[in-house]
């Protein structure tokens, strides 16, 4: 008997392997964030795929809570900033400081990094920061690496930027603009608990009990496992479905009627790259050796709705982006 396993194999027991690995994160995670199962699915799906979340949701829904026990759980370096008016780029970044040289005959410029440089980092509140300072994030969100006076700083790994958003109060803000936005993997949308959840959260939160987190990964094993996803098979149905959905998003003369009436503008290539990834990495989680069309209409809105825009007349009529995705998505059943 060949004991020696194939290629195939061996990316078959890592698959499973690492979707154990998920599922006890997911229940650490669950253990302290209560009501939002779906929030924590979604944001591991992102991190599992190397990228940046946007979480929009009001004050209060434990987006804070969240990060921090990621960072524990997955054994990551987590830091947060809380994006204000006056926070200037050098703020996220770091700054260069001249100092004097050990004996005070000369001096030199050395370089203090700024909080940007960690593992897991929260962007608080990231619109109330200036245009300025929010695409101080950009390079590091794209390259994993900020320049500072023509010299390259490279972020850790793995790095992921998980940046919060408050819906409702936007006096004093600045939108993020569409450039940043397509940084995003994708827009989480944060909701109230249901009731049982908010009931439970009652008891464990009130109380003198102290949930012990355990930390089920590291740096390099999550590494290990952002690859893994890029080696998952994807059917040619579901490769199919992508482009379907995502073309089927941009307003043009190969468009439908309906979509050139409602879409302004639409998700370019990065989104077809977003679902091509994250439907592996919900299929890994899930311990699925390769992704379905559900999982192309499940991550479709979190996906699309912050990379396109409606028309004057679209929004006249009280269409939102997110009913739009739901029937582009459901003509895929």
């Amino acid at each position: 008997m060949n004991t020696v396993n194939s290629p195939d194999d061996e990316i078959i027991g890592k698959i499973e392997a690492a979707g154990d690995h998920m599922k006890r994160v997911h229940a650490e995670v669950g253990g302290v964030i209560f009501g939002q199962e779906k929030v924590i699915e979604q944001t591991l799906t992102t991190i599992l795929v190397g990228g940046h979340a946007l979480l929009i949701g009001v004050p209060g829904l434990a987006k804070t809570l969240l990060v921090e026990t990621l960072g524990r759980v997955l054994g990551l370096d987590a830091k947060r900033i809380q994006f204000t008016p006056d926070l200037m780029p050098s703020d996220i970044i770091g700054s260069e400081v001249l100092e004097e040289v050990e004996g005070g005959s000369q001096r030199q410029f050395r370089f203090i990094r700024g909080p940007i440089f960690t593992q897991l980092l929260m962007a608080d509140e990231i619109n109330r920061a200036s245009p300025k300072t929010q695409s101080a994030l950009l390079q590091a969100m794209q390259e994993h690496h900020v320049t500072v006076a023509g010299t390259r700083h490279d972020v850790p790994e793995p790095f992921h930027v998980l940046a919060t958003q408050n819906p409702l109060e936007q006096e004093g803000t600045y939108p993020l603009p569409e450039a940043q936005l397509d940084r995003f993997l994708l827009q989480i949308d944060v909701g109230y608990p249901g009731l049982e959840a908010e009931r439970q959260m009652l008891f464990e939160t009130t109380g003198n009990k102290k949930v012990q987190l355990e930390s089920v990964l590291n740096g390099p094993k999550l590494i290990e496992m952002q690859q893994l996803v890029r080696v998952m098979p994807v059917p040619d149905k579901v490769v199919e479905a992508i482009l379907s959905l995502v073309r089927a998003a941009r307003p043009g003369p190969d468009a439908s009627e309906e979509a050139n009436r409602l879409i302004a503008w639409g998700p370019g290539p990065r989104a077809s790259q977003a679902l091509m990834l994250t439907v592996r990495a919900k299929a890994l989680m899930d311990g699925r050796l390769a992704p379905s069309i559900d999982d192309v209409m499940d991550l479709a809105e979190p996906v699309l709705k912050h990379r396109m825009a409606l028309t004057f007349a679209a929004r006249t009529e009280g269409e939102t982006v997110s009913n739009v995705v739901k029937r582009l998505a459901a003509t895929l059943e």
